[in-house]
């Protein structure tokens, strides 16, 4: 049977059972870490920072309420504790124009291990050359499948503005597979 992120939690405050745990770190611990990489753009950063946000859940319960989804919470700490580092590192995201050109090699980079067939390569590249908003809003609602509701919290927006973003991310990345040589039917 395949507990819900919210039960696996409550299973884990009450039991302290470690492969409880596992099993949400192993859910979310890539996709996780490639939402935080959007922010600090240094997948060494992204990854420490999402064992930082994942020691904040294994901590307690302080701040879940329950009234969102787990995973609706566990994004928005890792948000935070990215602007948090970037505020500590007296530093901006890097825009896509200054990052460099090469792809990293996803068979040496564990955390890109989803990307590591060349089309994906591709859409990941595309997707790291939109501008943050763009990039978190289509991450969210497809590579996570969360909800324009649940991605509204976690990037502190209203309704509307999330369906806007999400439309003009769509184009943007539409935009740059093309020009990258991609047909609607071979990303769509």
């Amino acid at each position: 049977m395949n507990e819900t992120d919210e039960a696996l939690y409550s299973r884990y405050l009450t039991t302290h059972d470690g492969q409880v745990f596992r099993i949400l770190l192993e859910r979310h611990r890539e996709t996780l870490m490639l939402f935080i990489n959007g922010y600090v753009n240094n997948l060494d950063d992204a990854e420490e920072l999402m064992m930082d946000a994942f020691a904040e859940v294994a901590a307690g319960p302080t701040l879940f309420s329950g009234r969102s989804a787990f995973k609706t919470w566990l994004f928005s700490i890792g948000k935070n504790l990215a602007l948090m580092h970037l505020r500590k590192q007296r530093r901006r995201p890097v825009a896509s124009e200054e990052l460099s050109e090469e792809t990293p090699d996803p068979g040496e980079l564990p955390e890109l291990q989803l990307l590591k067939e060349d089309r994906n390569r591709q859409l990941y590249g595309a997707l790291q050359q939109l501008n943050d908003d763009y990039r978190q809003i289509l991450i969210l609602l497809y590579f996570e499948q969360m909800s324009h509701e649940e991605a509204a919290r976690v990037m502190r927006k209203n309704r509307r503005q999330i369906y806007h973003l999400a439309e003009r991310g769509r184009a943007a990345l539409r935009e740059k597979l093309e020009r990258m040589g991609f047909s609607d039917a071979q990303y769509g």
